[in-house]
């Protein structure tokens, strides 16, 4: 197994994407950490992923509060020892509708630069040091091709994914003495099971007929970028963005 015993915390695995890399990894022999704020829906991955004799462990996770990450962390290396991987996949989106820049409410800007900015460097701060221990990491971030592609009407959101770019560069530069990779994922509109208001038909035709891959993507397709970037072939890449977006734009 590719990933045998490797300990990869998965935040926002719950649902949507964040689930099925959950599944891929515990498939790979991993011993996946579900952080995710919504228990419910947490401990019923753990659930499926421990069903089919594959190691899963919930631990209840706001991403955007200190206490909570730190406790993440402390709470993953006492049960297993050390971390491996880190999938910062945790973000609002699916509930913002499009809305014009002056009408984005305050309260609905902070609170998506708190989970989906924040909540990654309170991530990386409570995991880095345990990495840095053991000589050696992987962080993966998950941006989007909303704000490559200036997308309007959903200014907070694209503004946060820059940031995840920009993030990722510069912790990349930081970290990287102590054998620690940091590396970014972009991708255009996925279907999972979760409905967003982000991403309704016109705006899947529209995608669609810019991709060189004429199907609309799906989680499954992220898979082998994310376990690339979270492998040892992958050692010597570091503070990069890869976009697996099937040709929606191009880099």
């Amino acid at each position: 197994m590719r990933f045998k015993d490797k300990v990869t915390i998965i935040t926002g695995a719950g649902q949507g994407i964040g689930r099925v890399f959950a599944h891929k990894f515990a498939e790979e022999g991993a011993k996946v950490v579900i952080a995710e704020y919504n228990e419910a829906t947490g401990k019923t991955v753990v659930d499926e992923i421990t069903s089919k004799g594959n190691e899963a462990w919930f631990v209840k996770t706001d991403v955007a509060d200190e206490k909570d990450t730190q406790a993440m962390a402390k709470g993953v290396v006492d049960k297993y020892g050390n971390i491996d991987v880190l999938i910062n996949n945790a973000a609002i989106f699916a509930t913002l509708g499009f809305k014009p820049f002056d009408k984005i409410p305050i309260e609905e800007w902070d609170r998506v630069m708190a989970v989906n900015l924040r909540g990654l460097w309170l991530c990386c701060k409570a995991v880095v040091p345990y990495m840095k221990a053991q000589k050696k990491g992987k962080i993966i971030n998950t941006s989007s091709s909303a704000w490559d592609t200036g997308r309007p009407f959903y200014l907070h959101y694209i503004t946060s994914k820059a940031g995840v770019v920009g993030f990722t560069r510069g912790l990349a530069k930081e970290v990287g003495e102590w054998n620690i990779n940091v590396n970014c994922v972009s991708y255009a509109g996925i279907i999972t099971e979760v409905e967003r208001e982000s991403f309704p038909p016109d705006a899947q035709k529209m995608v669609l007929s810019q991709q060189c891959i004429k199907r609309l993507q799906v989680p499954e397709e992220l898979v082998g970028t994310v376990m690339f970037l979270a492998s040892e072939d992958s050692d010597y890449l570091s503070g990069q963005t890869i976009h697996p977006n099937g040709g929606f734009y191009l880099h």
